[in-house]
């Protein structure tokens, strides 16, 4: 038998399965891990000091661009500060709204993930499956924003518009005839609403044939079922939340145990795992796929049958409407304080948290009483978890790594901020 060498391996950052600009440095004894450093700041955006540079509503769009999957969620914390030290409530109609959005953004996170993860293990159909019924929901939050991402729809005091009475449509092209046009704009008839019942009446089976690709799949569980296994305490002590404390057996969830919102009127369970490897971390996500889309059919239904405000009308906070704007000179100076110079808070300081896609996404925000924030910090769920790569992948092969990567669901973003 030849001697095993000892071999430092570098594992990204332009690595196809690196999830972002990481940069992991393998200590590897033969094919085994015996260390494994993450390197981060390689997307280094000093989101933080910006944010204390520029009035408070500026810092909104921010948010959307620290994890770039989750965009709503981020948004959601940070305009939850604000409004903690603004002493203000949002109408419950908009409080609805953001549930539903929240619970959409869940699903469009878990469904990237799904397809990245299928592809790092290899397992590629999984991930136009995955990628098809993500195209619906970044739909909807064009619909609702104008923007298939970086929304910037929360606002202090409510959400910017009411969700629309139309959908965009598909337009007839030399690519697509007729006939298939009418077949794809079926759904979008309606409104926003209408569109989204018909999208959570045909989802449940979507998530059975992404089932029926992996869940039994012999080569999926040989290459997740054992690895990465992280205990309950350990999972405690390291910090994680969200769904890699969840796959470990501990039932947290802020939907649940600090409730906001209307989390607390919705029906909805919590899946937990037993054996808290990426197995257990899989099945977590795929049930929290179900559950999203019960507590979007719930907000629907109460939506449907409560109209009312979506934004606050304290102009002091919220801007007037377009045609208040321009017909009325109180409104005007109103809109052009607020787009300028925003609005003071108050003095004092506030940690406002969310149940994020992946784990407890908060903002610590510190007032001095100006229009801007004193000091802004942002408590990452990724970055707890990206310090326990280490402890995790100790005495795994290489390809292993790739999986536990993975099953953390990393984004970059919000890590280096």
């Amino acid at each position: 038998m030849p001697d095993l060498k000892n071999l430092t391996l570098n594992f990204g950052p332009q690595h196809p399965a690196a999830h972002g600009v990481l940069r992991l440095i393998l200590e590897m004894n033969g094919e085994v891990i015996e260390r494994a450093d993450p390197h981060v700041g390689l997307l280094h955006r000093g989101t933080e000091k910006l944010a204390e540079t520029k009035p408070f509503n500026q810092s909104i769009g921010y948010m959307d661009r620290l994890d770039y999957v989750s965009m709503m969620c981020n948004e959601h914390a940070y305009v939850m500060a604000i409004e903690k030290l603004l002493g203000i409530t949002p109408p419950i109609r908009a409080q609805y709204i953001r549930v539903m959005f929240d619970e959409i953004t869940r699903i469009l996170n878990h469904l990237l993930w799904l397809g990245a993860h299928g592809l790092d293990i290899g397992a590629m159909t999984v991930f136009l499956y995955a990628f098809r019924e993500r195209e619906d929901l970044l739909d909807c939050y064009e619909a609702v924003s104008g923007a298939r991402m970086h929304a910037t729809y929360y606002r202090p005091g409510g959400v910017y518009r009411d969700l629309p009475n139309a959908m965009p449509q598909y337009a007839t092209s030399k690519w697509r005839s007729e006939k298939e046009t009418r077949k794809m704009n079926e759904s979008r008839e309606g409104s926003l609403l209408d569109f989204l019942e018909d999208f959570i009446s045909r989802f449940p089976g979507k998530v059975d044939e992404y089932e029926t690709l992996l869940t039994d799949n012999r080569i999926w569980k040989q290459r997740t079922v054992g690895i990465g296994v992280v205990s309950p305490e350990r999972a405690l002590a390291l910090g994680f939340t969200g769904p890699m404390l969840r796959g470990s057996g501990v039932a947290w969830d802020l939907r649940k145990k600090q409730p906001y919102e209307v989390y607390d009127k919705l029906d909805f369970d919590i899946p937990i795992g037993v054996n808290g490897d990426c197995y257990d971390r899989y099945l977590v996500r795929m049930e929290e796929m179900r559950q999203s889309n019960q507590i979007i059919k719930q907000c629907i239904s109460w939506l449907r049958a409560n109209p009312g405000e979506v934004l606050l009308a304290d102009h002091k906070v919220t801007p007037p409407s377009r045609e208040h704007m321009k017909d009325d000179m109180e409104s005007l100076i109103h809109h052009f304080k607020l787009y300028t110079e925003g609005y003071s808070v108050p003095a004092g300081e506030v940690y406002s948290a969310v149940e994020h896609p992946k784990g407890e996404f908060g903002i610590y925000l510190v007032s001095d009483g100006a229009n801007k924030p004193y000091r802004l910090k942002i408590r990452a769920p990724g970055f707890s978890h990206l310090a326990s790569l280490d402890e995790m992948s100790r005495g795994h092969m290489l390809a292993d790594v790739v999986a536990i990567l993975s099953s953390q669901d990393i984004v970059f973003g919000e890590i280096d901020r």
